[in-house]
Parts: structure tokens; C-alpha cells; sequence
């Protein structure tokens, strides 16, 4: 398989994930009782790492390959794009998941888990469209 397939491959599946993130996830979270959001809260997030991160990982590792490799304009930006949801992820996202799994639920940090995701889910869909175009 080529590595552009892959590549598109990856990021259709982060796309597919985000919007399930965007839309049924990280909202759900703001229907339970905090107790109960903390118990699943365990559980989601063994489940979900074991689909993001050998997503997300697989990403970066092409990207920096296809950058070596080529290191031209449109590479470079893709790159750009990656490190920004990755800066995101840890700056925003595990932080307060972090929270949530010490116990501490509020619903301003799971409002602010919503809102502040369309910014992944953005750069996610941007990337994959980017991909589509230099296909």
C-alpha cells in the first residue's frame, strides 16, 4: 500500500473519531452524575487511547517522515497542523481529563472539553482535506 493511502487512511479515521468525540462523547459527559461520569471516565479512557494514540502517533510519524523525505512547502504546513492538534491534545485535553479522573467533575470544565474541541476537530478535517487535495 502506498504511503499516501495510508496517510489518508490515518486521518480519515481521526476525522471519523473527532466528530464522534465532538458530537456524542464529550457531550454525553455532561448527562451524568459525577460519580457515575467518574467510574466510566476509567474506563473510556483505557478504550479510547487504544484507537487515538496508534492513530495520532502513526500521523506524526509520517508526516515527519514525508518531511525528511520531500521537506517541501505543503509537508512542512501538514507537520505544522499535526504539532498543533498535539499541542492542543496536552495542553487542553489531558489536563482536564486528568481532572476528571481525580475526581473532580464541574460543568464548566465539561462545557469548556466541548467547546474546546472544535478546534481539533477543525485542524483534523483541514488536514484531511489537504491530504484529499494533494492525493
Amino acid at each position: 500500500m502506498e504511503i499516501t493511502n495510508i496517510k489518508l487512511l490515518i486521518d480519515f479515521g481521526l476525522v471519523v473519531l473527532i466528530w464522534m468525540v465532538q458530537l456524542v462523547i464529550y457531550p454525553s459527559f455532561l448527562h451524568y452524575r459525577a460519580k457515575d461520569l467518574i467510574r466510566w471516565h476509567q474506563t473510556y479512557t483505557k478504550r479510547i487511547s487504544l484507537v487515538v494514540a496508534p492513530l495520532m502517533v502513526g500521523q506524526a510519524v509520517l508526516a515527519l517522515f514525508q518531511s525528511y523525505q520531500v521537506f517541501g512547502t505543503m509537508e512542512v504546513f501538514r507537520l505544522a497542523i499535526i504539532i498543533a492538534v498535539w499541542i492542543s491534545t496536552f495542553a487542553q485535553f489531558v489536563p482536564i481529563h486528568h481532572k476528571i479522573a481525580s475526581g473532580r467533575v464541574e460543568p464548566q470544565m465539561l462545557h469548556r472539553l466541548v467547546n474546546s474541541n472544535w478546534l481539533r476537530t477543525v485542524l483534523w478535517n483541514g488536514l484531511f482535506v489537504l491530504d484529499l487535495c494533494m492525493a
